[in-house]
């Protein structure tokens, strides 16, 4: 009888040790989900400050206008673009695009190109990217459903999602997140890269790599040095 009493006695031990492990297991998993959910909301609170910061910084930005003085230059960076992409790119985007880009004092052959990747060289704007674990893209700029919204907010203009396949909406939408990662990081290798990659996706690549000069960003900034001539365009 002391046996069994002795073995029944060496089960609940192992039966109390084992479920301590389990609870010790559960605990430290809750830890690492708060932990991880601390860091996003905090991520994501600084999001929404770099966001309200950028939109009081854009609140004094003057309308640039088309007149018979800048007409002629920004027809002229319109046409390079139209004849580089085959007439894929059609002129009147090309100068939308022009026109837009002057007034965020970007280049807008960095955007060309950009669009021109994010396209496969097609400049289709009804294009739809292949389906990733966040969805698809859509549209000439590649826009993600999770993404345009924020975007939109910050350029102050309405938000469909059918408007991802308009290419000025696109384009707008490009220069405007473009303008804001480089307002955040200040040099065109991690805007590129966290444009195309996010930028949870930009500090992984850092991290893995110690830079941010990614294959996408340096192919978009060495085509788009090619028209440097272009850009000096009159104010």
């Amino acid at each position: 009888m002391s046996k069994k009493i002795q073995w029944v006695s060496i089960v609940f031990t192992l039966v109390l040790i084992g479920w301590s492990y389990y609870q010790i297991n559960s605990y430290k998993s809750e830890m690492q989900a708060l932990k991880k959910d601390k860091v996003e909301l905090e991520q994501e609170l600084q999001n929404m400050e770099s966001q309200a910061q950028y939109i009081l910084t854009q609140a004094n930005q003057k309308e640039v206008e088309l007149t018979h003085e800048t007409w002629p230059k920004y027809f002229e960076i319109a046409e390079v673009m139209v004849e580089e992409s085959e007439g894929k790119f059609l002129r009147p985007w090309a100068i939308y695009l022009v026109k837009e880009a002057k007034t965020y004092g970007i280049d807008p052959f960095i955007v060309y190109e950009l669009l021109k990747i994010e396209t496969g060289n097609s400049f289709d704007p009804e294009l739809v990217g292949p389906e990733t674990k966040y969805g698809h893209a859509y549209g000439m700029a590649q826009f993600m459903k999770n993404t345009a919204p924020w975007i939109a907010d910050m350029a102050d203009i309405p938000y469909k999602d059918e408007l991802l396949f308009d290419p000025y909406y696109a384009i707008k939408l490009s220069l405007v997140y473009i303008d804001y990662l480089y307002d955040q990081y200040d040099n065109w290798d991690e805007t590129l890269t966290a444009y195309h990659r996010g930028m949870a996706g930009l500090e992984q690549y850092k991290l893995k790599n110690g830079h941010a000069n990614s294959q996408y960003a340096t192919r978009i900034q060495k085509n788009a040095q090619k028209y440097k001539e272009f850009v000096a365009y009159a104010p």
